[in-house]
């Protein structure tokens, strides 16, 4: 049976959640909430493929290196937004073996690559970019191999990331594929995304920020999926809270509104959108 609802990127396998983590998990389940964990780290990736055997209904994982984290580095909350606490990236290269394995280990439960992407925010020199686009090519052509999606993570770098799918998908076709996550851009920005057959998910914020009411209204319903980017950007009414899946409803809503859908359909259409791409089961 399908759930009402898909938290598509949420990071319940971060620390955030260790003083709770199987609580906020059985809220959302038992809300009708499922949700895909996303790695951004070695760490954190196998986190969310444990996350996985766990609870084996309605937990997901995607894997992968985070653009922040191909660089040493330290993030803090004006980058991270609310009242994130800052952290240090230590850097790492993305090992295709380490990740393959872990895909082997995780079955059918691990559902994509990512997050991956490109983000500079705080990434200004050339070297820093180059490990990042390093990093973001190695991944592509992993998801290719392996015949998954892409969980993309764009910051301040759509034109860069754009054109590195581009020549992919001439090459690939539809077997590129994957979802552009927290989407940002403008709308000339999503309709290239579209274009090259890509989702688009968006947060939390469309329940407080005007600007995206566009951005919606601009990408058709089979092509848009809800997420939470737990624990940040809590929506309305929770904000000021840690997010959580469950809060996920509040975003499904929001879209149900500025798309002036019905409110049963919509919800349905984003789950629908979900399965399809990702290839869940239950």
């Amino acid at each position: 049976m399908r759930p009402r609802f898909i938290d598509i990127h949420a990071h319940t396998n971060f620390t955030a959640f260790d003083a709770d983590r199987k609580q906020v998990v059985e809220r959302a389940l038992a809300a009708g909430v499922w949700m895909i964990n996303i790695g951004t780290q070695e760490d954190t990736s196998k986190k969310a493929v444990e996350m996985t055997r766990e609870f084996p209904e309605g937990v997901y994982a995607i894997v992968g290196l985070h653009p922040v984290h191909a660089n040493a580095s330290f993030h803090d909350a004006e980058e991270l937004g609310d009242d994130a606490k800052g952290f240090t990236s230590r850097g790492e290269t993305f090992n295709k073996d380490f990740y393959r394995k872990l895909i082997k280990e995780g079955g059918a439960k691990v559902v994509g690559i990512g997050e991956c992407g490109l983000d500079y925010f705080r990434a200004q020199s050339p070297e820093e970019i180059k490990r990042q686009k390093d990093a973001f090519t190695a991944q592509i052509e992993l998801a290719l191999e392996l015949d998954l999606p892409l969980m993309l993570h764009v910051r301040n770098a759509y034109r860069d990331v754009l054109d590195i799918l581009k020549p992919y998908k001439e090459k690939y076709g539809d077997k590129l594929r994957g979802d552009a996550h927290f989407f940002a851009g403008t709308v000339e920005d999503a309709r290239e995304f579209l274009d090259l057959g890509f989702h688009l998910s968006y947060t939390g914020v469309v329940t407080f920020a005007k600007q995206y009411v566009e951005l919606v209204k601009a990408t058709p319903i089979d092509r848009i999926m809800s997420e939470t980017d737990c624990p940040y950007v809590a929506p309305v009414p929770e904000r000021g809270k840690r997010n959580e899946p469950s809060f996920v409803t509040h975003i499904a809503d929001k879209i149900a509104g500025i798309k002036d859908m019905n409110v049963d359909e919509c919800r349905s259409q984003l789950v629908e959108n979900a399965f399809k791409l990702f290839k869940l089961t239950s």
